[in-house]
């Protein structure tokens, strides 16, 4: 039997990785289900929605030239027509490892620096706003008070084996 994309089958999963589970479907061809298709919301682990030996409803959502096939199990449930997917939740990312700064993540009416910005300025600079001098002046003088903290910090360290000379 042929496997065309689009087509809704019954298969039985036969293995389970951290980045999804392989389905076998009739005759012992076997295809993958990613972990971004296994559910409609955030799946951290596969093995809290899937046992080997569990019997699932996938879609074909792609065959490729070397005979990989990928399958959706989230795309397999019969919806009514017009409902959509339950949206996810949009998290605003602040801070940490890894936090990035691209503004794809603050939705919270937010600029690059998490201070709240006015969205309906037109570009003009408004009265109470800082001018660029000012902004300018405020960083001069915050960068010079971090240099200055840094020599007195690593002024007593030079020298060999970081013990500090009296």
């Amino acid at each position: 039997m042929a496997i065309e994309v689009g087509a809704k089958l019954e298969g039985k999963v036969t293995g389970i990785t951290h980045f999804g589970a392989f389905v076998d479907l009739s005759g012992g061809v076997t295809g993958l289900v990613h972990i971004s298709e296994i559910a409609d919301n955030y799946v951290k682990d596969v093995k809290d929605h899937l046992k080997i030996d569990d019997i699932v409803k996938v879609k074909v959502i792609n065959v490729d030239k070397d005979g990989k096939i990928g399958l959706s199990i989230k795309q397999a449930v019969d919806r009514p027509e017009g409902q959509a997917p339950p949206q996810r939740e949009h998290r605003e990312r602040t801070g940490g490892p890894g936090a990035g700064g691209g503004e794809r993540f603050n939705r919270g009416g937010s600029d690059r620096g998490g201070r709240p910005f006015n969205k309906q300025s037109s570009g003009r600079p408004s009265y109470g706003k800082p001018s660029f001098e000012d902004k300018m002046s405020r960083f001069l003088k915050d960068s010079e008070e971090r240099i200055s903290s840094l020599k007195k910090n690593t002024e007593g360290k030079r020298g060999g084996r970081g013990a500090k000379r009296v």
